[in-house]
């Protein structure tokens, strides 16, 4: 009998012979009403706490915004995913870049800028939720490139709460939760963004104005 197996026998004539009791659920499932218009302010104003730069319009003006985010940071190329909306993007601009599995770190890297949409977000939170969606592509995408434009259909794709967005996602699919920019501290509280994420990320609410 090895250690582990020794171990897990302790473990096991250790245990009640009851079954585990049940977990409560009674929790708070979303914190006050709060109407379409009042969701998406929330979640404007939480991302914005997070230093994400927030933007707002409707699907028509969609294409001239994003092409001037890119063009502000200069961007020379931009990753694309497969089910991005084509009309999302400016006809003249950067060059597009493909979502290919076989694209490396350092090609990733070298990307100025990436486009996607989202599953979806929290407004209480202020998190953005990725899904390796059509439009959202691999999830190294947004990990790798130092800009991340991402498109959230309003009100359609925003939830006021956490347990509200559950049990909307597939437990089974690579999810990414994004609550501002890439961001970590050291024990002197001194802020370095950039470090396992895009240092720039900029969040796009189109619907109807």
């Amino acid at each position: 009998m090895s250690s582990k197996d020794r171990i897990l026998g302790r473990i096991r004539r250790a245990l009640p012979d009851s079954p585990a009791p049940e977990i409560p659920r009674d929790y708070l499932h979303v914190h006050g009403a709060r109407t379409p218009a009042e969701r998406t302010d929330l979640l404007a104003a939480h991302l914005a706490e997070y230093r994400a730069v927030v933007h707002r319009t409707d699907e028509e003006g969609l294409p001239a915004l994003i092409a001037r985010l890119l063009a502000d940071r200069g961007a020379r190329s931009v990753l694309v995913p497969p089910g991005l909306p084509p009309h999302w993007l400016p006809a003249e601009g950067p060059v597009r870049v493909p979502d290919r599995a076989d694209s490396t770190p350092h090609e990733l890297d070298r990307v100025d800028s990436v486009v996607t949409g989202c599953a979806l977000a929290v407004a209480e939170t202020g998190t953005i939720v990725l899904d390796a969606g059509p439009d959202q592509g691999r999830r190294r995408i947004t990990l790798i490139p130092d800009h991340h434009i991402c498109v959230v259909r309003v009100p359609d794709q925003v939830v006021d709460s956490v347990p509200q967005a559950l049990p909307l996602l597939d437990p089974t699919r690579p999810l990414t939760w994004i609550s501002g920019p890439s961001a970590t501290s050291d024990i002197e509280l001194d802020r370095v963004e950039g470090v396992h994420g895009p240092r720039t990320l900029e969040v796009v609410l189109m619907g109807s104005q």
